[in-house]
């Protein structure tokens, strides 16, 4: 079955990503055609980024690297759920994604984005990496609001139509995830 991770890409204290990331699990896994799975950054304490060689080559020397591309190469598919900091996403996420080149390769990934215009930039640039990394980036995108989507910017309400876009989301991340495969099954077998 199709496995696809959820990223909580904020590990801020009280960060609003955490009721987004429950919010995308709980909807998702109301579904029987994939296996869904949160993947919280926190648990992953990932100092900056600290191995010699660049992830290009898949010689990880650290135990926390080694981890990391364990649980990401476990996966089909991802959603990623990103805050919008200062035009872009989180330096954690980024840094989360820099570790690792082949375990991201011909993945597909979907953005849940929220800020005061809806994360839009931070996916915007995650389209951009994802693309180096090459990783299908889905169209369709979730963007949620702070000032519709929360009350009082820290208590997440998203509207129903929100359900219909993640729903549409999860439907192409399943779809590109599916016709991935037989790419990640050449690139294993090498």
């Amino acid at each position: 079955m199709t496995r696809i991770g959820i990223i909580l890409g904020s590990t801020r204290p009280g960060r609003n990503g955490e009721a987004v990331a429950k919010w995308v699990l709980d909807i998702a896994s109301r579904r029987s055609d994939a296996e869904f799975e949160l993947v919280d950054l926190v648990d992953y304490p990932l100092p900056h980024l600290d191995e010699a060689l660049p992830p290009s080559m898949g010689q990880y020397q650290n135990a926390h690297t080694q981890q990391w591309a364990a649980k990401i190469g476990s996966f089909d598919g991802f959603i990623m759920v990103t805050p919008e900091y200062n035009h872009s996403t989180s330096g954690v996420l980024k840094n989360a994604i820099d570790y690792l080149f082949t375990e991201w390769n011909h993945k597909a990934v979907g953005f849940v984005s929220y800020g005061s215009v809806g994360g839009a930039r931070a996916a915007e640039h995650l389209r951009l990496v994802a693309g180096e990394l090459k990783m299908a980036d889905v169209r369709s995108q979730v963007a949620l609001s702070l000032f519709t989507e929360f009350v009082n910017f820290s208590e997440f309400a998203p509207g129903e139509h929100q359900v219909v876009s993640l729903n549409t989301l999860i439907d192409e991340v399943l779809e590109w995830s599916g016709a991935l495969s037989s790419l990640r099954a050449v690139a294993s077998a090498v």
